[in-house]
């Protein structure tokens, strides 16, 4: 299908940097005419431990082969690549680890483009004066932020809109490796800085945000959107994969509250008047999308902060009374616990807590979902957080006979159970919460963000 004159076409490769696609995808989508190549690299889906600590939810080797592809294609077409949320988090360390992988395999690969590094990573002085100058806002459903909130976060981040993005892009990067953004602004900082309609690019951009989960077969690939002034079109670059206006629309109700407006940082995206039409049986047609310009630009901010040190224990019950009295067992069990770690350890409950979790009864929804009949087995794991690791390992010792030979209170015999490994408890290191959910009034759509440009490396 031939694009309308003056469309701008994104291509989205996967939802993830790292999470891996087909070579002959991106080939597809450089034949179909892409204009740009965007991809997500980040998200708080996770939990909020890549944040807090600063690390990455992808092995670098996956990210590593991901983005040689993806350079090597924007280097044939002479296009820019973006990605967005470096690192998972958006970090500074994340940008950082991102870049230097791409200069790696620009080396490696002798391709000769300019890279632009944009850091939303935020200082707490930076946050507390702005707090101090009411210009910090709570989310629903958090509360009023406070400094000393700030204070316990390791790691705060400004999740950008598509306007730093594109003054990279307007400097002349080839590629951009953006920090904490918005995973629409990745892909629609491109089209509209060639001038398309804001209402059909924020629409394209949230249903190719995640790749060919748009499409009929989300493991197969990417897919590209060709942006005009009046709509847009999603086509799957897998051949064997297709758009219909279910899977289009149905996308609009991934990761949003409301499946017709969306927030972003400059406004909002209303849907409520658009039409998806099947152009052919892969293909489909958007129209009727708008975008409301905010009165004030906002930028949200994440971080995280760490609640304590955690230690897991894991065994396996097959013993059918046990199984039969599970409810007695793990009553049994929470005070036998609690009683041996004050004996032994000298500890009360606000020192310590700990979370006995039932796996093939009801550890996923607990009573939303009671079981019709017994299990044949049960995958019990237990989760001690303390203030420090060497005191959460010490109440997993403790219960670790209870873990292995726990009677029920009618039992008249000692059952063994199985731990899954050997030794029993695993240290998981310290625990991370998320502190913020609130917004920045911003004075301009680019105050919070840094912005560094890289001429190519030079091959060794």
């Amino acid at each position: 299908m031939s694009a309308p004159t003056g469309a701008v076409r994104v291509l989205s490769p996967t939802g993830m940097l790292g999470a891996g696609f087909a070579e002959s995808t991106v080939d597809r989508g450089l034949e179909l005419g892409a204009d740009v190549i965007s991809v997500d690299a980040g998200s708080t889906d996770s939990g909020p431990h890549y944040l807090g600590s600063g690390t990455a939810k992808t092995t670098a080797a996956a990210v590593a082969r991901d983005l040689r592809i993806l350079l090597r294609a924007a280097a044939r077409a002479k296009i820019p690549l973006v990605v967005g949320s470096c690192g998972t988090g958006g970090t500074d360390s994340g940008v950082e680890q991102v870049a230097r992988i791409v200069d790696e395999v620009l080396r490696e690969e002798d391709l000769g483009l300019s890279v632009a590094t944009i850091r939303s990573e935020q200082s707490a002085e930076f946050v507390k004066q702005r707090l101090r100058e009411g210009a910090v806002h709570p989310l629903a459903p958090a509360t009023a932020l406070d400094e000393a909130t700030v204070d316990s976060c390791t790691h705060v981040v400004g999740m950008m809109g598509h306007e730093p993005i594109e003054a990279a892009l307007r400097a002349g990067a080839d590629v951009v490796l953006a920090g904490r953004a918005t995973d629409t602004a990745v892909a629609a900082a491109f089209p509209l800085m060639k001038g398309m309609p804001a209402g059909p690019v924020w629409h394209a951009a949230k249903i190719v945000e995640c790749g060919g989960q748009c499409t009929t077969n989300p493991r197969t690939g990417g897919v590209l959107a060709t942006i005009d002034h009046s709509g847009f079109t999603i086509e799957p670059l897998d051949p064997d994969a297709a758009c219909t206006p279910i899977s289009v629309a149905a996308h609009m109700l991934y990761e949003t509250v409301n499946p017709f407006r969306m927030r972003e940082p400059a406004g909002e995206l209303d849907v409520t008047g658009a039409v998806y039409t099947a152009v052919d049986d892969r293909v489909v047609r958007v129209e009727g999308s708008r975008f409301h310009p905010a009165d004030q630009h906002t930028v949200k901010l994440e971080g995280a902060r760490i609640t304590g040190y955690e230690t897991m224990s894991f065994t396996a019950i097959r013993d059918e009374h046990i199984i039969a009295n599970i409810e007695a067992w793990t009553e049994l069990f929470t005070e036998v616990l609690t009683g041996r770690v004050e004996q032994t350890l000298g500890l009360d409950g606000t020192e310590y807590s700990f979370d006995l979790r039932r796996y093939g009864y009801d550890a996923v929804l607990g009573g939303l979902d009671p079981a019709v009949r017994p299990p044949r087995e049960i995958g019990v794991m237990l989760l001690v957080r303390a203030r420090t690791q060497e005191l959460a390992t010490a109440v997993a010792k403790v219960a670790n006979p209870l873990m292995l030979h726990l009677p029920t209170p009618d039992m008249a015999y000692l059952p063994s159970l199985a731990f899954a490994y050997s030794p029993a408890e695993t240290e998981r290191g310290a625990v991370y919460e998320f502190a913020l959910h609130h917004v920045v009034d911003t004075r301009t759509p680019t105050e919070m963000f840094r912005t560094d440009h890289r001429k190519a490396p030079a091959r060794d």
